[in-house]
This record gives structure tokens, sequence and C-alpha cells, in this order.
């Protein structure tokens, strides 16, 4: 029997779901994706209202940085997906 592995723009999108948003640094570390905003963009072709926001934080080495999440727009952002996205 095969087994279908999910995937990255479905790991995406559970991470998103469960999570709130993701990252690039959480792509990678989590579920080894390294072109995160590839992926979002195929997933906004694909009918997924996804937003972006700057965000403050701390790389590797503690330093304070600014990163882009990623997350599915809210009430105040519009729908948050396209009833016939996949």
């Amino acid at each position: 029997m095969i087994e279908h592995k999910p995937t990255q723009n479905q790991r995406i999108l559970d991470y998103i779901d469960k999570y709130g948003g993701i990252t690039q640094r959480e792509a990678d570390d989590y579920l080894a994706i390294t072109r995160l905003p590839s992926r979002i963009f195929d997933l906004r072709d694909r009918g997924y209202n996804i937003v972006s926001e700057w965000v403050n934080g701390n790389n590797r080495f503690g330093e304070p940085v600014r990163v882009k999440r990623y997350r599915f727009a809210d009430e105040e952002d519009g729908e948050r997906s396209n009833e016939n996205a996949e």
C-alpha cells in the first residue's frame, strides 16, 4: 500500500491552521521548507487568502530582526480561503 505524504503546500496550510501563522524560520526548522515565499505564491494562486505582516523577533544568535509572518486573512482582511481551493 502506497502512503501519500502531504505536499509542502499542505504542510504549510496545516501549520498555519494549527499555529495561526508561519515564518521562514519555522518553515525551515519544522517543515523542511526552504522557499516559503514561493509556496505562499502557489497557495495564493490556488485561491487561498494569505496575508503577510512584518513581526519583530530574534535570529538564532539572539539579535533583533524583522521577519515576514504569513497567516490566513481574518474577517477584517476578508475571506480566509477560496471555496474552490484544494
